[in-house]
């Protein structure tokens, strides 16, 4: 007889801790019985980015409170919990293990089967959460360390049809944040500081704008931004610099669209609809939101967004993940290990390095 799956996730690939408690009922429904995140911004803060150390051992100081409050606020005992998920990669190898360590704990002491989710599948699924999307999908997904187009076919089977060939989006952000003098984590910043500037003011590049299909570029685009600051004599110049950057990010992002669209369109042409999900913590900043919605309509595909507190790092994308990889019977394994590199397509080649032809 078919019942509700409940799923604890677990997530510490970066600097969140967090903990959730996901359940997909009888009829389908997936609800959100806790989701539980504490940051660590004030930790790395003077150090103006993420160490890994103090990363780790902070993850390590919260995880059993943070597992412990999930449950709590779930209202749901570890008896009552079908299986355990907890990200085993892509990120920090000292602040997965914590994560991992405490997941296989779990679910070794309480006989439940265990799964390490690749971060990735858990930005891919979250939309999930939120309201159901037919397979398959475009994804955009744009982090503090990812940027890749996929097309999302199914659980488990993922295809890159782009990525960037050397910085990610989110990180662009936060380096750029630093260099017009915005604390740690600086990023979401930009945008406030973009509204008070003319987006017009300074030309900035716009890498393989026109090359290597939807690839994506940005590191001469912070090269520029690190040479104008050097310039600038006015708050009034950071804020005009900060509305070029991210104007120019809209550019790139309404050519490089465009380009996935195609592709996606072109391998799915018997599609009564077309879907579009955009997923990752940059996929927060509402200008990004707002150009992607105007790209999507011009190109008739249908936009999705998970809500704010969905974009960034958090353990109920994981606990989804886990719960549907459960449910179409892929095998548990709690003996694998914690992988800082987890491509999720790990057919793509590998689009980082010297040599590299676009």
């Amino acid at each position: 007889m078919k019942k509700d799956l409940i799923f604890l996730g677990i997530e510490t690939s970066c600097d969140e801790t967090a903990a959730a408690v996901v359940k997909k009922t009888v009829k389908g429904k997936i609800k959100i019985l806790s989701n539980i995140i504490s940051s660590q911004h004030k930790v790395h803060k003077k150090f103006g980015g993420v160490v890994p150390e103090l990363a780790a051992r902070t993850h390590s100081e919260k995880i059993d409170y943070i597992i412990k409050n999930a449950l709590l606020k779930s209202k749901c005992s570890f008896n009552q919990i079908d299986g355990i998920a907890a990200t085993a990669g892509p990120g920090l190898l000292v602040c997965l293990m914590i994560g991992m360590t405490a997941g296989k704990t779990v679910a070794n002491f309480f006989k439940k089967p265990f799964y390490g989710v690749n971060h990735l599948e858990g930005h891919a699924l979250t939309i999930g959460l939120n309201k159901p999307v037919k397979f398959p999908y475009l994804l955009l997904l744009i982090s503090g360390g990812h940027s890749q187009f996929l097309s999302i076919e199914g659980i488990g089977k993922y295809k890159r049809l782009g990525t960037t060939i050397d910085d990610a989006l989110g990180e662009t952000f936060d380096k750029t944040a630093k260099i017009l003098g915005i604390k740690f984590p600086g990023g979401p910043m930009i945008e406030t500081y973009a509204k008070k500037g003319n987006p017009y003011t300074f030309d900035l590049p716009k890498p393989i704008l026109h090359r290597s299909g939807c690839n994506l570029s940005f590191a001469g685009l912070k090269t520029a931004i690190l040479n104008i600051s050097k310039k600038i004599k006015t708050k009034q110049d950071r804020y005009n610099l900060a509305s070029s950057f991210q104007n120019t990010i809209n550019e790139i992002l309404k050519v490089k669209c465009k380009k996935a669209f195609e592709m996606f369109m072109k391998s799915n042409n018997a599609l009564a609809e077309f879907n579009f999900v955009v997923s990752g913590g940059v996929a927060s900043n509402q200008s990004i939101r707002k150009n992607l919605k105007e790209i999507s309509s011009i190109a008739k595909f249908n936009v999705h967004f998970p809500p704010p507190e969905l974009c960034t790092d958090n353990a109920a994308m994981i606990a989804l993940a886990g719960l549907l990889n459960h449910e179409i019977g892929t095998k548990p394994d709690i003996d694998l290990y914690s992988q800082p590199r987890w491509p999720l397509d790990e057919k793509a080649p590998f689009m980082k390095g010297a040599g590299l032809v676009i």
